[in-house]
């Protein structure tokens, strides 16, 4: 069984502030707490956001 579990706690706030300041680059309007009224389009590009900056943050600093 896979366990949805966060390895570092402490960093939730920064992973939600992170989320929503994707969320208002992609235009999805993104609330704290319950956002089932969302698409599954939205939350995608959300996420999708959200891995593209990991990514290039990641690359810049593997130069």
């Amino acid at each position: 069984m896979t366990r949805n579990r966060q390895l570092v706690p402490e960093a939730k706030s920064a992973l939600d502030q992170f989320k929503m300041e994707c969320a208002s680059e992609v235009g999805v309007n993104l609330k704290n707490g319950y956002n089932g009224d969302l698409t599954s389009r939205q939350n995608g590009s959300v996420g999708g956001q959200m891995v593209k900056k990991m990514i290039q943050s990641y690359e810049q600093g593997m130069k």
